[in-house]
């Protein structure tokens, strides 16, 4: 078998570079497609639910899609630095494709508003970090301005190869099922990654897409790999707290746990309300509560550890099931952006305490004895 080289050395001919490109990779994608055993029989589920879990992306998260081609293309134009607003995925991709390239990161960070694990990244990759007194927005709003006057390349989900690395997340699937699924359900934060596997379902079946306004055309579907015959409907999760989405306009100060889609004015509105209306597919919101139930009962049934923003996309899902909003046995596929121990506070926070315990036979046998 040989060597996997990363997702823009396997689907070169379906992304915007030429043969004299200087990749800067860290041997992205190719993540598993995992499908639930437990879980759809305990939700009374006929069909298939399948999960990509993003989380086993080098950085830990899906966010290592779209940086190992926006930092590629930085470093092909000139840049010698980058940066970013990030809620904490973005820049610890961010900061460790900087670190491969040999380019200086710059990240802005809401202070106090960020998971421990994904603060760590950034600073052990050697981003300069910036804790801004505001929220991911207003991050957002400076970074535009900053990139504007200054020679660094912003590497946020505006940036169109951000979204052309993250579209192969489909070619993907697509490849493991022989097709698309009938569904394919996310948590939705500044909204890019929903617009992104849209546009790389749509390329797989030869479809041209509002959402896929992005590549200009530049990035046709060339019949490499597999081709897809349909086309799923997309289904995107919010965190109540944080739901621009079913609100219907920015949410100013938004709240939840699931501090990966704490965004309350996300970048790519129209390109996902794009991807959901052609797909026939809905925006939908869940509870902090639903959304950590769904985490320690994916974690404990499946054994499959997401932090809170990925388990969005299956507390929503549950949501729907139990509504009947979805057909009966239809192949669905979840992604899970971001791997559980980005988030261990949370983790910790809500699940059973440890046992102090005598080093000693006796009492430990007895222990063991209570949960048999």
């Amino acid at each position: 078998m040989a060597h996997y080289q990363g997702l823009i050395h396997r689907y070169r001919d379906r992304l915007p570079v030429s043969d004299s490109t200087p990749v800067v990779t860290l041997n992205e994608g190719n993540t598993p497609l995992v499908e639930l055993q437990r879980l759809p029989g305990m939700l009374g589920f006929d069909g298939r639910i399948l999960v990509k879990f993003e989380g086993l992306n080098p950085t830990g998260s899906f966010k290592d899609r779209g940086m190992t081609l926006a930092v590629t293309k930085a470093l092909e134009s000139g840049a010698r630095a980058i940066i970013c607003a990030s809620t904490g995925n973005t820049s610890a991709a961010a900061a460790a494709y900087a670190a491969r390239a040999g380019m200086t990161s710059f990240v802005l960070i809401p202070e106090g508003k960020i998971a421990l694990g994904k603060l760590a990244q950034a600073m052990m990759h050697g981003a300069v970090v910036l804790q801004i007194q505001g929220n991911f927005d207003d991050g957002m709003r400076l970074v535009q301005e900053i990139s504007a006057d200054m020679p660094v390349a912003l590497v946020n989900s505006v940036n169109p190869y951000r979204l052309q690395g993250q579209k192969t997340v489909a070619f993907e699937i697509v490849e493991a099922l022989g097709d698309a699924p009938d569904y394919h359900v996310l948590p939705v934060g500044n909204a890019g990654n929903i617009s992104a596997h849209w546009s790389g379902y749509c390329e797989s079946t030869g479809h041209e897409t509002a959402a896929c306004g992005h590549c200009a055309g530049q990035c046709p579907y060339h019949g490499h790999g597999a081709r897809a015959t349909r086309r799923p409907v997309m289904l995107g999760y919010q965190a109540a707290g944080s739901a621009p989405f079913l609100r219907g306009a920015p949410v100013p100060q938004p709240e939840t746990v699931a501090t990966a889609i704490r965004i309350g004015n996300p970048m790519s509105w129209s390109l996902a309300w794009a991807a959901v209306r052609e797909s026939g597919g809905w925006f939908a919101e869940c509870t902090d509560e639903e959304i950590l139930s769904t985490q320690a009962l994916l974690a404990r049934s499946e054994g499959i550890f997401c932090e809170p923003s990925s388990a969005t996309s299956l507390a929503g899902l549950i949501k729907d099931l139990r509504a009947g909003r979805i057909k009966s046995g239809s192949t669905i596929v979840a992604t899970l952006t971001g791997h559980g121990l980005k988030d261990p506070d949370t983790a910790i926070a809500q699940s059973q305490p440890t046992h102090a315990v005598a080093a000693d036979k006796g009492p430990i046998a007895e222990l063991i004895a209570r949960f048999l």
